[in-house]
Order: structure tokens, then C-alpha cells, then sequence
């Protein structure tokens, strides 16, 4: 049985990976950004951040992922 699987269903596997790792960058770049007088964001600001955040780009991960998945099939 050969199942493709979808650039969603391999967004949706990767989704808290994403998540985790945008929550991240959001917090750390928050920590820059307190350099220049702004607000450092609390964990819970950079998880909901992230979350937002991640969609698109695991979405456009997800998608080179399938693309690299059709070249070593072919």
C-alpha cells in the first residue's frame, strides 16, 4: 500500500515542533528587543505568538518536505 501523504497531514505532524521552536525565536527575540526599551513577552505571550506563527510556516515546511518526498520517489 503506497500512501501519499499531504502537505497538510505532514503540517499537522509537525505543527508542535514548529510550535515549540516559534515560541522560542518569539520569546528570545522579545529579549532583543527589551535592548531598545520594548516589552520582554511573558511565556504565555510567546506560546500564543508561536502558535499563531507556525501555522504558515509549518504549512510552507510541510510543503518542501512533500516536494523533497516526490523527488526521492522519482
Amino acid at each position: 500500500m503506497n500512501a501519499r501523504w499531504s502537505p497538510a497531514r505532514i503540517a499537522l505532524l509537525l505543527y508542535p515542533f514548529g510550535w515549540g521552536a516559534f515560541a522560542v525565536n518569539v520569546f528570545f527575540a522579545s529579549l532583543i528587543g527589551s535592548w531598545v526599551g520594548l516589552p520582554v513577552a511573558t511565556p504565555v505571550v510567546s506560546l500564543g505568538l508561536g502558535a499563531v506563527v507556525a501555522v504558515p510556516a509549518t504549512y510552507a515546511f510541510a510543503c518542501h518536505i512533500r516536494r523533497l518526498m516526490d523527488a526521492a520517489e522519482s
